[in-house]
This record gives structure tokens, C-alpha cells and sequence, in this order.
């Protein structure tokens, strides 16, 4: 059975006995910062077991994409070294929320593994938690499976925890022998060989574990399975590895065609490339990207570990982007963002083995050099951090090279450097609520939260709960017209009232199902309020979220299909949309897509809205932005004929409520992610209007025509060129002046305070002349060759660290001279009148510096 049927048998197994499939949710949760990637596939029902989430589907099935490379659940060593270790896998699992409970799942497992799969009885071996005696009791009672492959265990390998705290419970596995001889089974091999594989984990959420350690027990019982599609796999396909399955193989043998190397000689390099570039495909498809921290510098690892890889099959150049359409060939059907972005896929992941190579190939030199000059067995933590720091070589590549040269690295030390040049990023100040931390009054258990904006501004809403914290009021109520800060778009201002009190609303945000409302002002008490959101406030943010939605195609016909959205924040006075693209977007392409929106705006499109299917949206070609969550019904917003993208936010009834449209920003966020600011309706007037301000200033200042400026300025900056050119070669051509038989001795210092009457060079350029000779004091000469007094002030280096500056001497002694002066700490000038008395002046200038060198 090859790996699509095995996936599809599952799903329709489950589909027969009432379940709903859905959709696998992102690798990347990016609404669950607990997490860098989803790792589990109950990650998607975490709000549904802490009970902060109803679920209208109360039975599911999906196959989940999971990746694990980090924290507690970090298979990154074993990858490719042993047979069944990924850093993606798919989770086949089934889940009954308050519904069915063990007996139901015990007997669907045994009869989807040896009905529909017809896996062999004798190898399946089933585990169960010691206390858990009903499991124990209904493995004999609902499934033919011998009596003595069912084994007791400890709380280790069957005790499920979410946490430290939260939703828990037994679990029962079901482990599958794989040996050769059938008659070497062993009831103490489970758990412990690796002939017995771990093929389903049927986990009973029964319990809530306390802060104080103990168990309660929950109002509702959850099942939560998982099974490992590439695992199932290897078994119904009789193969000793995951990489020899159907998942995998494909990738191998492309792989082999490219290098021109043997699987089955170097098996190591091949299994470890076909399972990253699965990673990497599915985390940029669902809005990751290469970067230097957090996930981005997950996927940077991968990326680099694979490359290296490559480097033991003869692949020097770029070559893992020549896998990505495999991967399409091989998932696409069922996960089609792979192919939908297949384009930008292999533009980011070329981009970055090129950068890669670079920083490869450098640190191989330092590292060789490092390993050299060593003397014993370990690489200090100095070196290496050097090597990460200097060079760009990340750690565990290091690591990895100086295993295979039978070096360790002092990892201790490396990371007590790490914390001291790491500045811990300032958490963002946004609001952040978690209910289970606050202490509500409850009013009312119904159903809260129904929101009701895209029809009205105003409401009269019942208060449902509600707590007073040190700065804040937070209100949830059981309908609101507030929209609450998501999708990018902010959250709504306004005020809410009721009898004798008045709050005005700052932010509206989403807890899970909860309209949080987060207010200031009194509550005198509980009661009806009447709401109303700020219109010319409300009004400002859809104009700028439509603007977002035309901004974002108009993107994607001018700079091409790889755009995507990386990002986006629609405030009232701005909107800023990051978009994937590895080049700077140019003036003219500004041009054009400013062009192409506005040109949208002036047609006066109606904004379309309609609910359909998910599916169904799609199919019809609704653009679905990374990082979204969408149900199974989505909300479909379609800006005439140019635009259509699944979204829940507040939009324009046509386009020319807009106004007009501006960029007033491009600029670069991070390796293939361009950032870009504009502004719309009265902002975009206003800036256009400060714009022809400020060039007809200029047009005033040069007396010239509007066409003439950009000429005009031309040209200056030629002269300026030319006299820096000029001034350089009078320097150069300047005579050198020698001032050493001058200086006289205060102490440790040097002084000179001279007058040349003749001098026809600039006295800024004796002064440089000086001041590069001048070790430690201070310099005064004046001149009277002009039509006025002058003169130069240098002060050496050490002087300025104690607070000697020589633009604070110019000015004094250019008092001296009835007039001013200043400058730069270690050179300044002075200026006074002409036909002094300059033996008067020398005097008195002497007499300062001394008492200055003198303290």
C-alpha cells in the first residue's frame, strides 16, 4: 500500500465512524508563542483541552504536519543516522472531544490495523498504564489481541502530560515487532529494542494536573491519537527504514542523479538531505523564512546541516533547490501550498545555499587554521564562538566537523560567551491576556463574544464578565460592534456606557473565542451598556485595509507570483505590508504599483463579501495569507475583478472611499523579506501637499522652473566634487611646515604659541599637519596674512579624553582676539580683527594654555 493510500484509508476509516476531516493546521503557529513549530497534532486543539474553545465537530481526523528540531521533542542528531528519526513527519490522528472515550478508540485501532491494514497479530504488542485497569480490562474485552502482549507500564511510557500542568491522562500504545524470527518476541523487548517499533499512541485526557502536582479529574474526557505516517509506512511496505518508503525514496534517487553517488554505499548523506528538504518546504511554504534568530534560525541550521551534507556526496554548488519540485510531485496533491509556492520555495532556499557556500568555505579556512595551532582533543569555547561570531560557521556545524576529526568543543564556555554578547530582545508591550490568570466576575455563562461590527457601529450589550486589573477594566460581553486587533488589522477605539459611568474602549483583542475589551475609566457596576465604536477612526482603517488587499496584488503583478505577505499592520493613520522578495523594489516599480492601486481606487469597485468553503474558495482563487487560521467556512473579500483573499477584517463598501494611495517607505526587514509603509485618503493628500512645499522651497532657493531641479542639482554636486577634488590637491600640493624646534615643555606637554604673518596656506591644513605630529599637548599659531586675524587650535588625543577640547580654546582665545571661534574637539579655528596687537596676544594667549597644561 503506498503512502497516499495508506493516508486516505485512514481518513475514510474514520470518516465511516462520523468524523470530520479537517485540515492540517501550519508548521508554523504563529498564534501560540509557546511553540517555534507545531510538533504534536493536538497542538491545533490545545484551546479545546484547557476548555477555552467549544468545538461544534466534536469527533476529527487529519494528518498533521509536525516538525521537531528543538526543545523537549529534538530529533536533529539521529536524523538520517538511524532509520525512523525526521525533523518532519506526518501525524495521523483521530480526536474525541467530550464525545467517545477508550472503549471506542481501543476497538477502532485494533480493527483498522488488523481488518482494514491486515497487519499480522502475532508482532502487535499493546502497553497500557499500570493503573489505568479499565484500558487493561477493555483490550481483552473489545479486540481479539492475546491476552499476554497486553503489558502494564509506568508512568514514564504511558502517562501522557501536556505540561507541568494542564490536561493529562494514561495512554495505551500499540508496538508492532519487526524481526526476523517471530518466535524471538519478548514482552521485556517492548520499549526497549529497536525491533519493537511504537506504531499508535491512543492518549485518554482524563486528568488536569494542579499547580501543587496532584490530579483532578476534567468535566469532559478527550481522545488524542497519533500515528506516524512514515513509520506505518515502512511496515505496511515491508521496509526496514522510513527511508526506504515511498516518502522518501523518490527524493533519494533524484538526489543520487544529481551527485552521481550511490545510495547504498553512502546511505547517511542521502537520508539526511530527504528529510531536511521536506522541513524546509514545509516551513517557507507556511511563512518561515532563513533568518538569525528564533524559527528563521532553526531553518538557517537545517538548510546549512544539509548543504554540509552535501559536501560528502560531491554536491560543492547550490543543489537542494533542485529537490523542491519532488516534493511537489510527492505532496502536493494533498498539501498544495507546496506547489502553490513552489517558485519561492526554491528562490529562498537558492538564496540561501549561495550564501552559504560563502560562509562555508570561509570557516573551513579559519577552522583548519584553529585545529592546527591546537594542541589535545578539544576545541575551546573561545575558538569556536569565534568561528560562529566572526565567520557566520553556526555551532553545531562545528560540532559536527570536529567529531568526524575525533574533536570535542568546550560547549560551556562557548555559551557563557553567547549570554554575555546576547542582549535579550524587550518583549513587545503589546496587551496579552490569559483568562486562566485573571480573576473574573462572572455575570453570565451563555454564549459571549458574537460579533456584530460589519453591520453596525453601535450596541446595546450585556456585560458577561468582567475584572479590574492595576491599570485596565476588561469587559466581555455577550455581542459586541468592537473589532478585535487580528489579521494585522487593529483593534477598534471607542466608548461604552451605562448608567452614571463611561469607558472609553483603547484596544479590542481575541482570546480564543473571547472579545476582550480593554477599557479605562469606572465601572460603577454590572450592567447593560450601550457600545459605540469610533467612526472617522473606524472609517481610516478600512481604507487602509482594503488599500492592503489591492497593495498585495498589485505587488504580485509587478515584481511577480513569489510575493507573499510576511507580515502586516493596518493602524488608522498607515499601513505597513511585508512582503517576500530578495531585491530592493525600485523607484519605477514603486511608480507602477502605486499606479496600479490608485487606478483600482479611481474605477470605484464595489467590495464584494461572501462566506463560502474553504475548498471552495480556493478553487475559485482566494488568496489565503501565511499564518491564518481558517475554519472550514471562511469569509471571502473581493475588490472587483483585481483582487480576492480570505479575510475576517473591515473593509471599504468601494474603492473610492479610499482616496488615494502612497508609498512613503521601502526598506529591507531581513534576508528576502522587504518591508513597505504607505498611507492613504487625507494622509496621502497631506503628504503630497508637504512634498510640492518643499519642492518649490527648493525651486525658490535656485530660481529656477519645477523641470529644471533635478539638473540644477546635478550640477552642484558636480561643483562640489570638483572643489573637494581641488582642495585635495592643494593640500597635497601645500608646503610642509616644520613647527618641532617651536614647541617648548610644560611638564609632560607640549605648547606651541606662534604668529607667521606670511603664511598663504589654510591654516586647517598646517593644523592637520601639526596634529599628526602632536603626541601630547596643544598648539596655537595665528596669521595676519588676510584682511583679518586668525588662527588654529589643535589639541592632541589624550587631552580630549579629560576634557580638553580645542573648539572650547577657539572660542575663548578668539575672545582674546574681539571675535569667536569654534570647532572639533582635536582642531578648531578663531577669528578677530585686523591690526591687532599680536605680541599682546601671544602673551595672553600663553598664559592660558599654561594654566590650562597645568591644571
Amino acid at each position: 500500500m503506498n503512502s497516499k493510500k495508506i493516508r486516505q484509508s485512514f481518513i475514510q476509516f474514520f470518516e465511516e465512524r462520523l468524523h470530520k476531516n479537517i485540515r492540517s493546521s501550519s508548521v508554523v503557529p504563529l498564534d501560540d508563542p509557546t511553540l517555534l513549530f507545531t510538533n504534536a497534532g493536538m497542538n491545533q486543539f490545545k484551546p479545546i483541552f484547557l476548555d477555552e474553545l467549544k468545538t461544534e465537530n466534536k469527533r476529527v481526523v487529519n494528518s498533521q504536519k509536525c516538525i521537531r528540531v528543538s526543545g523537549k521533542h529534538n530529533d536533529l542528531e539521529e536524523v538520517g543516522i538511524d532509520s525512523f528519526h525526521h525533523t518532519f513527519f506526518e501525524m495521523l490522528g483521530n480526536w474525541s472531544f467530550g464525545d467517545y472515550y477508550k472503549s471506542d478508540a481501543i476497538k477502532w485501532s485494533w480493527e483498522l490495523f488488523t481488518k482494514e491494514w491486515k497487519l499480522d497479530k502475532r508482532r502487535l504488542w499493546v502497553t497500557v498504564y499500570e493503573e489505568d485497569i479499565e484500558s487493561y480490562n477493555l483490550w481483552k474485552e473489545k479486540t481479539d489481541i492475546n491476552n499476554n502482549r497486553i503489558l502494564k507500564s509506568g508512568k514514564k511510557d504511558n502517562f501522557w502530560e501536556m505540561g507541568d500542568t494542564g490536561p493529562c491522562g494514561p495512554c495505551s500504545e500499540i508496538h508492532y515487532y519487526v524481526g526476523d524470527n517471530i518466535k524471538n518476541q519478548k514482552a521485556s523487548g517492548v520499549n526497549k529494542s529497536d525491533e519493537y517499533w511504537e506504531l499508535w499512541n491512543l492518549v485518554f485526557i482524563q486528568n488536569n494536573r494542579l499547580e501543587d502536582g496532584s490530579l483532578s479529574l476534567l468535566p469532559q474526557k478527550h481522545i488524542d491519537t497519533g500515528a506516524g505516517l512514515e513509520r506505518i509506512a515502512a511496515v505496511l511496505q515491508n521496509k526496514n527504514s522510513n527511508y526506504e518508503t515511498d516518502l522518501f525514496k523518490p527524493i533519494i534517487k533524484k538526489l543520487s542523479e544529481i551527485s552521481e553517488s550511490s545510495y547504498s554505499k553512502n546511505p547517511i548523506p542521502h537520508n539526511v538531505i530527504a528529510d531536511h528538504i521536506r522541513m524546509l518546504c514545509f516551513s517557507i511554504a507556511d511563512g518561515a523564512i532563513p533568518s538569525n534568530d528564533g524559527r528563521g534560525y532553526v531553518l538557517r541550521r537545517i538548510l546549512r546541516r544539509a548543504a554540509r551534507f552535501g559536501r560528502k556526496i560531491n554536491l560543492k554548488d547550490p543543489f537542494l533547490y533542485k529537490l523542491v519540485p519532488i516534493i511537489g510531485e510527492l505532496m502536493g496533491d494533498v498539501y498544495p501550498e507546496i506547489l502553490e509556492k513552489q517558485n519561492y520555495i526554491e528562490k529562498v532556499i537558492k538564496s540561501e545555499e549561495k550564501s552559504f557556500n560563502k560562509t562555508l568555505d570561509r570557516g573551513l579556512i579559519h577552522f583548519e587554521k584553529i585545529i592546527s595551532n591546537k594542541n589535545g582533543k578539544v576545541i575551546s569555547g573561545d575558538d569556536t564562538f569565534k568561528l560562529y561570531d566572526t565567520y557566520g560557521f553556526p555551532v553545531d556545524l562545528t560540532q559536527l566537523i570536529a567529531k568526524e576529526r575525533n574533536l570535542e568543543l568546550d560547549l560551556g564556555e562557548f555559551k557563557k560567551l553567547m549570554s554575555s554578547q546576547k542582549e535579550k530582545a524587550k518583549k513587545s508591550g503589546k496587551f496579552k491576556v490569559q483568562k486562566e490568570n485573571l480573576n473574573w466576575n462572572i455575570l453570565n455563562n451563555d454564549k459571549d463574544s458574537t460579533f456584530i461590527g460589519y453591520d453596525t457601529l453601535e450596541s446595546k450589550s450585556n456585560i458577561m464578565r468582567f475584572v479590574k486589573t492595576n491599570n485596565d477594566i476588561l469587559l466581555i460581553l455577550d455581542k459586541t460592534p468592537f473589532y478585535a486587533e487580528s489579521g494585522g488589522q487593529v483593534g477598534d477605539i471607542g466608548i461604552i456606557y451605562g448608567e452614571n459611568f463611561q469607558l472609553d474602549v483603547i484596544n479590542v483583542i481575541k482570546d480564543n473565542d473571547s472579545i476582550i475589551h480593554v477599557c479605562q475609566g469606572e465601572l460603577n457596576r454590572p450592567s447593560i451598556v450601550k457600545c459605540e465604536v469610533n467612526f472617522k477612526n473606524r472609517s481610516k482603517v478600512r481604507r487602509n485595509h482594503t488599500a492592503t488587499h489591492l497593495l498585495h496584488k498589485a505587488l504580485k503583478i509587478v515584481l511577480g507570483d513569489h510575493v507573499n505577505q510576511a507580515g502586516s499592520l493596518v493602524e488608522s493613520d498607515y499601513l505597513r505590508f511585508d512582503l517576500t522578495h530578495f531585491n530592493k523594489v525600485t523607484n519605477d516599480e514603486i511608480t507602477e504599483i502605486e499606479n496600479l492601486v490608485n487606478g483600482e481606487i479611481l474605477k470605484n469597485n464595489e467590495t464584494m463579501l461572501s462566506i463560502k468553503s474553504f475548498n471552495d474558495a480556493k478553487k475559485d482563487g482566494a488568496e489565503a495569507l501565511f499564518g491564518e487560521k481558517y475554519g472550514e467556512e471562511v469569509r471571502v473579500v473581493q475588490v472587483g475583478d483585481f483582487s480576492m483573499e480570505l479575510c475576517g477584517g473591515t473593509h471599504v463598501d468601494s474603492t473610492g472611499e479610499i482616496g488615494s494611495f502612497k508609498i512613503i517607505e521601502e526598506s529591507s526587514l531581513s534576508s528576502g523579506v522587504r518591508r513597505i509603509v504607505a498611507i492613504t485618503g487625507d494622509k496621502s493628500i497631506y503628504s503630497m501637499q508637504k512634498n510640492d512645499l518643499i519642492i518649490k522651497k527648493i525651486q525658490n532657493l535656485l530660481n529656477i522652473a519645477p523641470n529644471q531641479i533635478i539638473s540644477r542639482i546635478d550640477d552642484l554636486l558636480k561643483e562640489k566634487k570638483n572643489l573637494e577634488k581641488q582642495l585635495k590637491q592643494n593640500i597635497n600640493n601645500s608646503p610642509t611646515f616644520n613647527f618641532s624646534d617651536k614647541f617648548k615643555k610644560v611638564g609632560k606637554y607640549d605648547y606651541i604659541v606662534e604668529n607667521y604673518e606670511t603664511i598663504q596656506t589654510d591654516l586647517k591644513i598646517i593644523g592637520d599637519q601639526i596634529y599628526e605630529g602632536l603626541n601630547s599637548g596643544i598648539a596655537v599659531i595665528f596669521n595676519q596674512a588676510s584682511d583679518k586675524s586668525s588662527a588654529v587650535i589643535i589639541v592632541s588625543k589624550d587631552l580630549n579624553k579629560i576634557g580638553i577640547l580645542a573648539g572650547k580654546l577657539a572660542k575663548d582665545i578668539g575672545g582674546l582676539m574681539g571675535g569667536g571661534g569654534g570647532g572639533k574637539p582635536h582642531l578648531a579655528t578663531a577669528g578677530g580683527k585686523k591690526g591687532l596687537k599680536m605680541i599682546e596676544i601671544l602673551n595672553k594667549t600663553e598664559k592660558y594654555i599654561l594654566n590650562i597644561l597645568k591644571g
